[in-house]
């Protein structure tokens, strides 16, 4: 089959990825075989071929949004699903159920979690494997292009905004709008949120205003109101002190990339004092996934949306770091 490798870990200009033919994967005890019907490509998968994440295995194959049909089932992986079902693969791989995070219901937190598209092989090839218990039954009413988005940047987007404890009816910033980001927002929206958005992308801008932003306005640039809480997307840690600064009384900022570069010094009064707050996400649990695909069941969510063939997964991902579209873009084998 062909897949996407990362051997030389770099700059994405330097060519990190190498096209291979490999075999097809065998599915082992508990674990599902599918043909990947769609893949998305996410900025983790950036940060992993240019070395931001350090390699876990040298040669992983990269893409944790795959959207598969179930083609063999490995031993012991008949409880939830058969072959022929559609269903999604996503960042969390495995947890080992036994240390304090997993029992008190942060899985995200077990330190002896592996994660697809890092520790092991993801969707950036026409077959993978996943274990059947990490594995996600998909909403109906979507295309497989449309879903694949939603099996990181919609997951994590959701427990970010979980993260930022916005009140009912509150004001939400959000710094950066991609492909997680426009998802988040449709979220809040629906919870009766109103939303600012600071991007540079004058593209951005545009989607954020055509799906119901209330403002729309440049990266650092203050919002017209104070806000309530604020979701900082983009992996620029600079942008935290305008988020900050933008945070009313009480308000709390959610940090949701899994890599942010530095932030300045902070100034306690300006950025932190009267209860401001900064919240790291990490990863997601899959009752997180779970929440929100059943939301997404209920709540037809507008997915953009960029179609790349998979011999095409090192442009995409180029474009993404040069922020050439708006929304997601994923592979279609």
């Amino acid at each position: 089959m062909t897949a996407w490798r990362v051997v030389r870990p770099g700059p994405i200009d330097n060519g990190p990825l190498e096209r291979s033919r490999v075999a097809v994967p065998e599915p082992g005890p508990g674990e599902l075989l599918v043909r990947v019907l769609a893949c998305g490509v996410c900025r983790t998968d950036l940060h992993v071929a240019e070395g931001d994440l350090a390699v876990h295995r040298p040669g992983v194959v990269p893409g944790h949004e795959v959207v598969g049909e179930v083609i063999e089932l490995g031993p012991r992986a008949d409880a939830e699903f058969a072959v022929g079902d559609r269903v999604g693969i996503a960042w969390l791989r495995y947890t080992c159920g036994a240390c304090r995070y997993c029992l008190r219901g942060a899985e995200n937190l077990c330190p002896n979690s592996r994660y697809t598209g890092w520790d092991a092989d993801g969707g950036y090839a026409e077959f993978a494997t996943v274990p059947a218990d990490y594995a996600h039954p998909l909403p109906d009413g979507y295309t497989d292009a449309e879903l694949a988005p939603l099996l990181c940047a919609g997951i994590i987007g959701y427990r970010a905004l979980q993260r930022a404890s916005l009140p009912d009816g509150g004001r939400l910033g959000i710094y950066g709008f991609g492909g997680s980001a426009h998802l988040a927002a449709q979220v809040a929206l629906a919870r009766g949120a109103e939303i600012h958005v600071m991007t540079r992308d004058p593209k951005a801008r545009e989607l954020a205003l055509a799906l119901g932003a209330a403002s729309a306005q440049g990266a650092a640039d203050p919002p017209p109101v104070a806000l309530d809480a604020a979701i900082l997307f983009a992996p620029v840690g600079e942008l935290a002190l305008p988020a900050l600064t933008a945070l009313d009384r009480g308000g709390v900022l959610s940090i949701a990339g899994i890599h942010l570069s530095d932030i300045p010094a902070l100034n306690y009064e300006r950025h932190l004092f009267q209860e401001r707050e900064i919240r790291s996400v990490t990863a997601n649990t899959r009752n997180d996934a779970r929440e929100f695909l059943a939301f997404a069941a209920q709540h037809r969510l507008e997915v953009t949306v960029h179609p790349y063939p998979l011999d095409d997964a090192a442009r995409a991902l180029s474009d993404l770091a040069h922020g050439k579209f708006a929304g997601a873009a994923v592979l279609v084998p």
